[in-house]
């Protein structure tokens, strides 16, 4: 049964743990489709699994729950990786489990790095710019977007303003082209992933519950990790890296007010607050994006969701 599910949905609605049962059930190795645990040691900030690297086969895997987790924890927060490596990467591993004659199973909540493999997007080949892109790190969201609206009207309405890396991407291409090329979206009505001369199909099931609860379960959440040390996190990502806290902010999210905390501009009463919000909003915009593509299948029962693949 050669079928690829896709688990995603909003921030905090249990998307690894039920990945990891089907993995379990289904012989299945994950790869994980979230934009910012592919970093070394962000690892409370992002809500990352809590697994291990181990030797298996005389190779290095991430292991939690005993299950392989691929393109997580790998990469140092200094470099650069985006929708492009990412995509390649992908679709490497899943070629590898597929040979192995398991499932890849993806999870994750990143909307379009999800999108740029099932419906292999095709992005513009501009190379970084190391030093516009040290310049634009030092400007706000808002005067990032607003040089943005200048450069490329069109693409300055669909940006996800909150997101400091796609805004400073976005600028970088537009300089380099004019503007940035428009992607067709959800051009597949069925999705599929070509192995061996054979159509492999992805399975979208999207896992959401009602806002009320979902923001029970980001400050739950959010408390656990702040006890767990979510703010000496990010001063050792500083020490041990050599980043300046304006690059750990372009990460977003607790990534962009913890730092605020450490130089004192707010309390730590305003900074739970403010990293509360953020998620809650960030959760939001999570839904409004995967609501759009009318592929996706929701469904929170494991059960139910492990008979879905099997039809």
């Amino acid at each position: 049964m050669k079928k690829i599910p896709v688990i995603l949905g909003p921030t905090s609605s249990g998307k690894s743990e039920i990945a990891v049962k089907l993995a379990k059930h289904f012989n299945g190795e994950i790869i994980s489709t979230d934009s910012r645990q592919i970093y070394k040691d962000m690892n409370l900030g992002t809500g990352k699994v809590k697994g291990e690297w181990i030797n298996k086969n005389d190779e290095k895997i991430y292991s939690y729950k005993n299950t392989p987790h691929h393109l997580i924890d790998f990469v140092s927060p200094k470099d650069d990786y985006n929708v492009s490596h990412f995509k390649k990467d992908a679709k490497k591993k899943i070629t590898e489990i597929l040979q192995r004659k398991r499932m890849p199973i993806l999870c994750g909540g990143t909307g379009f790095w999800i999108l740029s493999l099932i419906d292999n997007l095709n992005f513009p080949k501009v190379e970084p710019d190391l030093t516009l892109r040290k310049e634009l790190e030092r400007k706000s969201n808002e005067e990032l977007l607003e040089l943005l609206e200048k450069l490329d009207p069109e693409r300055a309405k669909t940006v996800d303003s909150k997101n400091k890396i796609r805004l400073i991407r976005a600028i970088e291409i537009a300089k380099k082209l004019g503007k940035v090329p428009k992607v067709e979206m959800f051009p597949e009505k069925t999705p599929i992933f070509e192995f061996e001369n054979e159509k492999v199909p992805f399975i979208q099931i999207g896992i959401d519950w009602p806002i009320k609860k979902l923001s029970e379960k980001i400050k739950d959440r959010l408390d656990d990790r702040f006890q767990a040390g979510m703010i000496e996190e990010i001063k050792m990502l500083q020490e041990k890296y050599q980043i300046s806290l304006e690059k750990i902010q372009s990460f977003g999210l607790a990534y962009h007010w913890i730092p605020e905390f450490i130089k004192g501009n707010i309390s730590e009463k305003e900074l739970r607050e403010k990293v509360y919000f953020a998620e809650r909003g960030y959760a939001k915009r999570q839904k409004t994006w995967f609501k759009r593509d009318e592929r996706i299948i929701w469904k929170n029962d494991t059960k139910k969701i492990i008979k879905l693949i099997e039809k």
